[in-house]
């Protein structure tokens, strides 16, 4: 199953791919360097593929808990001053995504959109400590009755060059739906309370929609 947001590439790159093929077959003589083209071109396909898959996700929907948005793996979790919405210290928890990870956002949490806005900026390395501010990004603010206000941002990376997000503000949502997608490389950014008692750790590799971040 493949998300929607990939359907176009998708289409496009499979059109590509069976006309390099023939490409190949047509004027490469020798047998071995078709060979070789043509793995090189039906790995180059199934990466698109692979990047696009959207697995369906059984989220077990607590309002007590705060779910992972996305598959990664946990890079920071600090104190720091938020700026743009909260304008005080939050407890921050990153993922990172790779390309080969699954790029589908979910909503962490079950609640009403308070705040969600559009941030151009620059393709720095997802990883790098300036790109939560400076690189293009999303910022969305969820509220519910246990937790109150969550903020969580995405972030493209070197690779992405397309933020998708679905997060309208005054809409309802429900944990674990589809929030949105990231196109090629990024990072989720998680803004917590400073007294949220956390249920992952620092380098751990997470699953979208099933792993939790954090509990009452």
């Amino acid at each position: 199953m493949f998300h929607k947001e990939g359907f176009k590439i998708i289409a496009i790159s499979s059109f590509f791919a069976g006309g390099s093929v023939l490409l190949v077959d047509s004027y490469v003589e020798l047998p071995w360097l078709q060979s070789v083209l043509s793995i090189v071109i039906l790995l180059f396909y199934v990466l698109i593929l692979q990047f696009f898959r959207n697995p369906k996700i059984n989220t077990n929907i607590n309002k007590q808990q705060i779910i992972v948005p996305v598959d990664g793996k946990v890079v920071v979790i600090e104190e720091v001053f938020e700026p743009e919405y909260f304008k005080d210290k939050r407890l921050q928890v990153s993922i990172f995504m790779s390309p080969i990870n699954v790029h589908v956002t979910r909503y962490i949490m079950s609640g009403l959109v308070k705040y969600s806005k559009y941030h151009p900026g620059k393709y720095l390395v997802a990883w790098h400590p300036k790109a939560s501010t400076e690189n293009e990004r999303t910022t969305i603010v969820i509220e519910n009755e246990v937790f109150g206000d969550v903020l969580y941002r995405q972030i493209a990376g070197a690779l992405a060059k397309r933020i998708v997000n679905y997060a309208v503000e005054g809409m309802q949502v429900v944990q674990g739906t589809d929030a949105g997608f990231i196109k090629f490389g990024s990072r989720i950014d998680i803004y917590l309370p400073l007294n949220t008692k956390l249920n992952v750790h620092l380098n751990q590799k997470v699953k979208g929609g099933i792993d939790i971040i954090a509990s009452k």
